[in-house]
């Protein structure tokens, strides 16, 4: 019988049904962070539990961290003690951590895939909800919650409830300057924040056949947003791509063998979907979100959408939206004033996002408008050392941002990377959510990097196709470069 890559992977990991929709999945990776895993690793030692697989467990550090800095301690002392807990915890239960110390950290979501540890047919799990990035790979990767992250380390098992799954179909071609993160948060607006609840998302189509593995991840990291549980893409010729070569990937005969097996798992030809949603990429304009969801978006040229013609409840939630962010219905969003503009997170924090920003900026000379603050954190420390490599921190900084080291930063704002008071922020994560970043009363407008570099220099939201006109063509590699270490599999903990 003909399958979606979901159902196959999802059947081969399968290790029990335990009733009433529920299984027990087991993880081919988990991987965890300084912010979701202490109560987890202090419930084993309650328990007096042991890790079942530390090597199908890698650690790094992201949230906490500071950008403005590598040296320890930290000023901020609660997020050296997280990660002076995350040191400890790791070395007492052997897994492997990606050390700060040693420049191996990043956010999760992107240390993963480019050491070759995210691969096609896994599951992937971390105590964070935007794991689904690495569906990009056609894995099946799922968020979880903490306690859930102490079953994981115990039993490398998860109980999960099985999915329907829709294909989001988008052919055509993207009109100039569109971007991955424009496409989803068209996704996004188009089926709303609570449409994929229940549901896997795969996306296919030409538009995605066409993106690099960057762009694919940008794509699923936010699948999450629109209610999916995950998100992915079918392997192909640009996945094996951007997989030869990686640490911990397969290599030599391995290597053939295991991409005979990637192919084998994509969705069949014929595979049964519950639902189908077709869309028209040339159809998708560069968006932007103007309220306090993600599927609260607009063209960048359109305007606050009205609450006439809305059911009570979403009229509630769009008047709700207006008083937060201080905008009327009607009003455009372009020329929105703002106060910082951030690029980077695990959706934009890769070396083509930047190479794409310094490349409008060199090009056409602009620089970051005065009193507007602009920090361009890259998303792990590799990726920050090939844009230093390439001359893009130099080319950033003349521009009048602030090239920062690496991190999470000003996307959650657990660490000093925060918005103060009412301040507007033209960012390029991917939540927008009341307090997001760091200010109770501090507001963000999710866009593309390319829109928040145009947002930077015009000191408002503005269009970037108008701002720096028809981009060059790509010079970014399909994901960003990582040296290559003599290991087949993650490393002992030491």
């Amino acid at each position: 019988m003909a399958k979606t890559l979901y159902d196959k992977v999802f059947d081969l990991h399968a290790v029990r049904e335990l009733g009433d929709g529920q299984y027990q999945l087991f993880v081919g990776l988990h991987l965890v962070h300084e912010a979701t895993s202490p109560q987890a690793f202090s419930m084993l030692r309650e328990r007096g539990l042991k890790v079942a697989y530390p090597e199908r467990n890698i650690a790094t550090a992201d949230h906490v961290i500071p950008t403005d800095t590598v040296l320890r301690p930290y000023t901020d002392e609660l997020g050296e003690a997280m990660l002076s807990e995350l040191e400890r915890n790791t070395g007492a239960f052997g897994l492997r951590f990606l050390s700060p110390d040693r420049g191996e950290h990043g956010i999760v979501h992107v240390v993963g895939p480019e050491r070759g540890l995210t691969q096609p047919g896994m599951t992937i799990v971390c105590g964070d909800s935007h794991t689904t990035t690495h569906g990009a790979f056609g894995a099946v990767a799922l968020g979880i919650g903490t306690s859930q992250v102490r079953d994981v380390l115990a039993t490398q098992t998860v109980v999960v409830n099985r999915l329907k799954v829709r294909r989001v179909q988008i052919d055509g071609a993207l009109g100039a300057g569109v971007t991955a993160k424009d496409v989803i948060l068209y996704v996004i607006h188009r089926l709303g924040v609570m449409g994929g609840v229940g549901y896997a998302y795969e996306f296919a189509g030409e538009v995605v056949d066409r993106m690099s593995m960057d762009e694919r991840m940008t794509l699923c990291n936010m699948a999450v947003e629109g209610g999916a549980r995950c998100g992915y893409v079918n392997p192909d010729e640009t996945t094996f791509a951007a997989l030869r070569g990686r640490p911990n990937a397969p290599a030599g005969a391995d290597w053939d063998r295991a991409v005979a097996w990637w192919r084998s798992v994509a969705s069949d030809p014929d595979a049964p979907y519950d639902d189908v949603v077709r869309l028209d990429g040339a159809a998708i304009p560069p968006m932007v979100t103007w309220g306090i969801n993600p599927g609260q978006a607009v063209p960048v040229d359109g305007a606050v959408p009205s609450d006439r013609d809305a059911d009570e409840e979403t009229a509630a939630s769009l008047r709700d939206a207006y008083a937060y962010m201080d905008v009327e219905p009607g009003q455009p969003v372009g020329g929105l004033r703002i106060d910082v503009a951030f690029l980077g997170s695990c959706t934009n924090g890769r070396v083509s996002d930047f190479l794409q920003v310094a490349e409008a900026l060199e090009r056409t000379g602009l620089r970051v408008a005065p009193g507007v603050r602009a920090l361009a954190v890259p998303g792990s420390n590799a990726v920050r050392e090939e844009l230093v490599s390439r001359g893009v921190d130099a080319i950033l900084e003349r521009a009048g941002f602030e090239f920062r080291f690496s991190g999470c930063s000003m996307c959650l704002a657990m660490n000093p990377d925060k918005l103060v008071g009412r301040e507007l922020c033209a960012s390029s994560s991917n939540r927008n959510f009341k307090g997001r970043q760091g200010s109770p009363t501090g507001r963000t407008m999710i866009m593309s990097p390319l829109a928040v570099a145009a947002a930077a220099v015009r000191g408002g939201i503005a269009d970037p196709r108008s701002v720096f006109g028809t981009p060059a063509a790509p010079a970014a590699p399909a994901v960003s470069v990582v040296p290559v270490v003599p290991a087949s599999r993650p490393a002992p903990a030491e």
